[in-house]
């Protein structure tokens, strides 16, 4: 785009701003009044409300475009609380339609999409009205009792429904996460063998398997979230231990792709008992919490989880989170239907022993590309998640990796040009990184701080462990489980 275009684009977007910042200002004041008192007034005062809930949203979003990260977020923030605080007080008044702040919900996803893209056409007219596609979404859902009734052994198309948010989510993993996609696809392609007969003994669909771990790791065996959930499948420590996940010689099993698994399936069977058989509310749990969630289910009183009586009461990220899972699942269904293109993986399981010491980043580069656009470590690391890539294995070690690569490592990597080079470039290589820039790795207990962690490892400060890590000044947060790497570190 030239830049006489880009400037018409910023003044245009600049001008709607103007016109609906009064309004937003508006909403500000009235969304400090008791809820009561607008319900008090009708349901008209609540969808006025609404526009201008719409209106405060789109303002954020502008500010995010013109480089104010922090005061679009939080205008975005303020304007997702008054349409949760309007949601509530529809319910509770007579002749209001919460569906139409389910709606809303949906046209704030798609609104922040836009953004995401890098859309610079401006922000269409969002009208918050039962109309078309955005009509009632109770009548968009399946009835929560009849979930997994046909989730064991049925088609999981039978159960999602592309409501509103569904589909702000299928936009998202359609432009600007799918690369996401593809590589969570292609990881798990070479994990099947693994992940998915958990899934198929219990009659679970395959399609929720990829698309909860598409969600929550994209495929990356060894993901760890800032808040400290571990593994594939994301489980945080003590809700792992509830399922079998611990410590097993010195190794962490939340980052075993088959027990994460099997871990997966006992956590959602026990939500579904729990939460009337409910797929949409069983994954709500499994981001937001179990205990949260039933309490909802419980006063829900059978509403669906679309319902503004539930949805508008979940975190945030729990709003996103069913959607994305959903969408992505869909798409592993119907990837045609949308123009996507998962690419053909050859996933069977095959393993090769050592014929001398390597470690997995020797592996990977006397390996080469063999039909790999990325090469080979990231799926070396999944196959072999007990193995510390920094450290050789011995002779006669067994190495998991995809069948077709047994060829090409009898080939190139037992003796030759490409497993000398390989060598080569290991021994250069200093122990955690160039110029030993990297580290070894620690993984954080509870009652650790930076300062105490440089001190027990004899680390130059805890500055440069935050430096190393990308942890923010000047809170220096860590949390247990997570994995840090211990810069010029003698200990």
């Amino acid at each position: 785009m030239d830049r006489g275009t880009h400037g018409r684009l910023g003044r245009r977007a600049a001008r709607l701003a103007a016109t609906v910042l009064m309004p937003a200002l508006a909403l500000v004041s009235c969304a400090g009044e008791p809820r009561r008192d607008a319900a008090a007034r009708g349901p008209e005062a609540l969808y006025a409300g609404l526009e201008a809930t719409l209106a405060g949203y789109r303002e954020g979003l502008q500010r995010l475009r013109e480089g104010d990260v922090d005061g679009g977020r939080e205008r975005m923030e303020r304007a997702s609380a008054a349409l949760a605080a309007g949601g509530n007080a529809c319910v509770s008044t007579p002749g209001c339609e919460p569906q139409r702040f389910m709606a809303a919900y949906g046209n704030l996803l798609s609104l922040r999409s836009s953004v995401l893209t890098g859309d610079a056409e401006g922000f269409a007219g969002v009208s918050p009205g039962l109309q078309g596609e955005a009509r009632m979404l109770s009548d968009d859902v399946p009835e929560a009792a009849r979930s997994v009734n046909l989730l064991h052994g049925h088609d999981l198309a039978k159960v999602i429904r592309v409501n509103g948010p569904v589909k702000a989510a299928l936009h998202d993993w359609l432009t600007w996460m799918r690369p996401n996609l593809v590589d969570a696809w292609e990881n798990y392609a070479y994990l099947r063998h693994q992940m998915w007969p958990a899934y198929e003994k219990a009659g679970l669909p395959e399609a929720l398997l990829f698309g909860i771990l598409a969600k929550e790791s994209g495929g990356k065996v060894h993901a760890v979230s800032p808040a400290g959930a571990a593994g594939p499948l994301q489980f945080m420590y003590h809700t792992g231990l509830r399922f079998g996940l611990n410590n097993s010689s010195g190794f962490d099993t939340r980052y075993d792709p088959a027990a994460a698994a099997q871990a997966n399936v006992a956590y959602l069977q026990e939500q579904f008992r729990h939460l009337n058989n409910n797929l949409e509310m069983a994954l709500a749990a499994y981001n937001g919490g179990e205990g949260r969630m039933r309490r909802l289910a419980a006063q829900s009183r059978g509403r669906s989880f679309w319902s503004a009586g539930v949805f508008t009461q979940l975190p945030r990220e729990t709003r996103e989170y069913v959607p994305y899972v959903l969408a992505a699942a869909w798409l592993f269904l119907h990837p045609e239907d949308y123009g996507l293109e998962f690419p053909s993986v050859d996933g069977s399981p095959g393993e090769v022993r050592l014929a001398q010491a390597m470690t997995l980043g020797e592996l990977t580069i006397c390996l080469g590309q063999a039909g790999s656009r990325d090469g080979w470590f990231r799926t070396l690391r999944n196959l072999n998640p007990r193995v510390n890539p920094e450290r050789r294995l011995p002779a006669g070690a067994s190495v998991a990796l995809p069948a077709r690569l047994v060829p090409v490592y009898q080939a190139q990597c037992v003796d030759g040009r490409m497993a000398e080079l390989a060598a080569l470039l290991q021994d250069a290589r200093q122990p955690g990184g160039v110029s030993n820039g990297g580290g070894k790795q620690y993984v954080v207990r509870k009652g650790d701080t930076l300062a105490s962690i440089a001190r027990r490892h004899g680390c130059a400060s805890p500055e440069a462990i935050a430096r190393a890590n990308n942890i923010r000044a000047p809170r220096y947060t860590i949390r247990p489980s997570q994995e840090l790497r211990l810069p010029d570190c003698t200990g």
